[in-house]
């Protein structure tokens, strides 16, 4: 297999958390950090030196610009403000869509040929102004979208049921957000219906309204403890590019750009997809329930005119210029 190379922009705890995964599942040879805050990469670049020595799997970390895009295979994006306690990711869309709009020229301008992987917040927002900036395949521009809000569901119904988590199939869809839907209705355990435990009750099927709503709100508890997440996001993302890596045709919960799936268009959102070396291979259109579509369809509403704001933003941003 050819050395893979990735590039990070954005040397926050978000992203470290995702290189530190990275490192340890061998997932590259050479990893770049770009961050505004050049003093930050530096001390990065030093503390992972200080990895690479006992780890199985030897890799390159180095001080990163735009211009060493050119030959990356993945470039991962985390930059931006962080969320503050009670605050929604929809919130800080305006910032974050400048700050977004400068990456996606920045990595455009180096002649970037490969994959993008985003987690900045709000997601899937900024997935799309970056998607919109580059003018990039759309398959080639993968967001985080629901990855993290499915390993929220499927570890909760996995404390349930005590079956490991690994054995079911969980996806949230819609917002990485406060709209979202968990697809309780084609959950499956070891290719079991979810149904099949409720009926066994070994799951309580008054619960899932309860179950989705700890999932959904999860990151403000832990941002209202310790100020921000950045484990579970970090080895989410390496988990994407792994599969990216080993072209693996793994169904995941990604943020997609949808194209009548789902009965909806033009916006990227939480949808299950299949990974592949060279991007999203296509959208799984599972058989939600007509309550679940109601509340997916809100969703992509919500989003789309979230969506605007960006691109206003950025608008009103370029004739300050």
């Amino acid at each position: 297999m050819k050395a893979k190379k990735i590039i990070l922009v954005g040397a926050g705890a978000v992203g470290c958390s995702f290189l530190y995964s990275a490192m340890n599942r061998g997932l590259a040879s050479e990893y770049g950090i770009i961050d505004v805050n050049k003093q930050n990469v530096e001390g990065q670049v030093l503390d992972f030196e200080d990895g690479s020595a006992p780890m199985d799997y030897p890799f390159n970390v180095f001080d990163a610009t735009y211009k060493d895009c050119k030959d990356a295979d993945i470039v991962v994006i985390t930059a931006g403000r962080p969320q503050l306690p009670g605050e929604t990711r929809l919130n800080m869309v305006e910032g974050n869509a400048i700050i977004m709009k400068d990456i996606a020229e920045g990595v455009k301008k180096s002649g970037f040929k490969g994959i993008t992987v985003i987690a900045s917040n709000p997601v899937d927002i900024l997935t799309l102004v970056y998607q919109e900036v580059t003018g990039f395949d759309k398959k080639s521009i993968i967001g985080s979208g629901t990855s993290l809000d499915s390993a929220r569901l499927t570890r909760e119904i996995s404390k349930r049921i005590n079956i490991a988590p690994q054995s079911i199939q969980a996806y949230v869809m819609g917002e990485h957000g406060d709209s979202s839907v968990s697809a309780f209705s084609v959950a499956t355990v070891g290719g079991a219906p979810l149904s099949y435990f409720v009926k066994q009750k070994r799951i309580d099927e008054k619960e899932f309204p309860k179950i989705h709503e700890y999932v959904w709100r999860k990151a403000y508890e832990i941002i209202d403890r310790k100020r921000a997440t950045f484990y579970g996001i970090g080895v989410n993302l390496a988990n994407i590019c792994e599969n990216i890596i080993r072209d693996s045709r793994k169904v995941l919960a990604v943020g997609a750009y949808l194209e009548g799936q789902y009965k909806n268009s033009g916006v990227y959102t939480g949808v299950p997809a299949v990974i592949r070396a060279n991007g999203l291979q296509e959208i799984i259109e599972l058989p939600i329930s007509s309550s679940e579509q109601k509340q997916f369809d809100k969703s992509v509403k919500q989003l789309k005119e979230v969506v605007e704001k960006a691109r206003q933003a950025i608008k009103s941003k370029n004739k300050k210029k």
